[in-house]
């Protein structure tokens, strides 16, 4: 029997294949997804805010102190592209937009809650309801702002400033905080520890993406360590005299491939080998692994904790190896917990700006990473929402993405958001209907959580 012909030209085009090089990976499948999204936002309908707000007049106010802000928020947004800079290592950054919140006349303490680039300044009653605007702005290594935090940082200056501009009109107190380290470090949960929330009835972010979303999923993350311990000795005169700590990595990090079947489909490991020896001929006594765990529920992710545990354990029983497992050496995310009311009061406030918010799970659910923000709405009611700079389909954590983060439509969002944020917090701080709204919701969900308490020793 003849083989089909195209068998045989697909096998010598595999051949062929330039094994130097990566194969590409496939876009059909976010391409699909992405077709899926405009067909499922064509009929979804947000959620709307369902009270009052703030008066007309404060939110004029407003817009008028965001459009004389944007020229020097947008030389903010360019300047720390330019100049990146890595998590805890922030200090120009750090530097460059506390100088702009000093020029207003706004005092600023640098080096804010424990961390040398944390920031915090403060206006308005401080015996009134109290809403937190938050800034982040380290960086990526070998990347940049492939996560876009000059825009995070920028808009949230911008309504901090714009806020402030109300003076006596200002009907409550507005914390800026300026949170270093969101990349792995923690920074969040690290200030919390040093009471940066303390008092603070309300928290208020955006982080720019491919999609506009109030109430997107971010999934919990907390980091493994396994350390494994075993005995050297010559790889070939005496084998048998040794215990193969890399056979131990090499059986977990199996293990964990093995146990994907068994998590649910939002569940995320994915991890690294750290050490594994030093030479072919001798057998390696120390070898290690790192590994991220993600999941959507605070409870599902002590849930995978153990799995990994338990894995990590078999495997040093396998090799006859010890083990050691470090958790959490930054301090773990909770997942972000929506708020419905301040939800819709975003999707309200950034639609005047001819936004068109998605609602909640119209973008697919596997467009999920981590924040530390997570830590802060399990405290409090709070929004993160996700604001679209860019028509393609483009990956947070690439220098595309870097780029497409001082664009035109980058600088346009910076500015919309700011007065979104803008608008919402005064929503808030004016309006006792939206308050007590997004309270019982948060109560709701189960209320404050004790974070730092949460996973205990993992």
């Amino acid at each position: 029997m003849n083989h089909p012909r195209h068998d045989h030209q697909h096998e010598h085009e595999h051949d062929h294949r330039d094994l130097s090089a990566p194969v590409p990976p496939d876009g059909f499948l976010l391409g699909h997804l992405a077709e899926e999204t405009r067909r499922l936002a064509r009929t979804a309908r947000a959620p709307e805010a369902t009270t009052a707000g703030a008066d007309p007049d404060v939110l004029d106010a407003l817009r008028a102190a965001v459009d004389e802000l944007a020229p020097t928020l947008l030389a903010a947004s360019h300047d720390l592209s330019e100049h990146p800079e890595v998590s805890f290592e922030e200090h120009r950054s750090a530097a460059a937009l506390a100088d702009l919140v000093e020029a207003r006349g706004i005092d600023v303490v640098r080096g804010a809650h424990g961390l040398a680039t944390g920031l915090r300044a403060e206006v308005g009653d401080p015996d009134g309801p109290t809403i937190a605007v938050l800034s982040e702005y380290d960086a990526l290594p070998g990347i940049g702002h492939g996560c876009g935090h000059n825009v995070i940082a920028t808009a949230g200056l911008g309504a901090f400033l714009a806020l402030a501009s109300l003076g006596e009109r200002l009907p409550g107190r507005v914390v800026w905080l300026g949170t270093p380290a969101e990349e792995g470090g923690g920074g969040k949960e690290l200030m919390a520890a040093e009471g940066a929330f303390d008092g603070v009835d309300a928290a208020l972010m955006v982080h720019p993406f491919t999609y506009d979303i109030a109430d997107p999923l971010f999934l919990g993350r907390r980091q493994l360590r396994a350390t494994f311990t075993g005995v050297t000795s010559h790889a070939s005169a005496q084998p048998f005299m040794g215990r193969n700590a890399l056979d131990a990595v090499n059986l977990m990090y199996t293990g964990v491939g093995l146990h994907r079947q068994q998590m649910p489909s939002t569940d995320r490991v994915h991890g690294v080998v750290t050490a594994g020896g030093e030479r072919p001929n001798v057998i390696p006594e120390h070898a290690e692994m790192l590994f991220y765990l993600r999941s959507e529920l605070p409870e599902s992710l002590a849930v995978l904790s153990t799995r990994l545990a338990d894995i990590a354990r078999g495997a040093a029983l396998m090799t006859g190896c010890g083990v050691e497992l470090t958790w959490d050496e930054a301090p773990p995310y909770l997942p972000v917990r929506g708020n419905g009311p301040l939800a819709a009061a975003w999707t309200s406030r950034y639609g005047e700006r001819g936004r068109t918010v998605l609602p909640p799970d119209v973008v697919p659910r596997m467009f999920a990473g981590s924040t530390d923000f997570g830590n802060v709405s399990y405290r409090m009611p709070g929004v993160h929402a996700m604001v679209k700079i860019t028509e393609d389909d483009l990956s947070l954590h690439t220098r595309e993405f870097a780029d497409a983060a001082v664009t035109e439509e980058a600088d346009r969002v910076v500015v919309d958001s700011a007065w979104a944020l803008a608008a919402v917090s005064a929503d808030w701080l004016s309006d006792p209907g939206l308050r007590e709204a997004a309270a019982a919701d948060f109560e709701d969900a189960g209320g404050a959580v004790d974070v730092p308490s949460y996973f205990g020793e993992g």
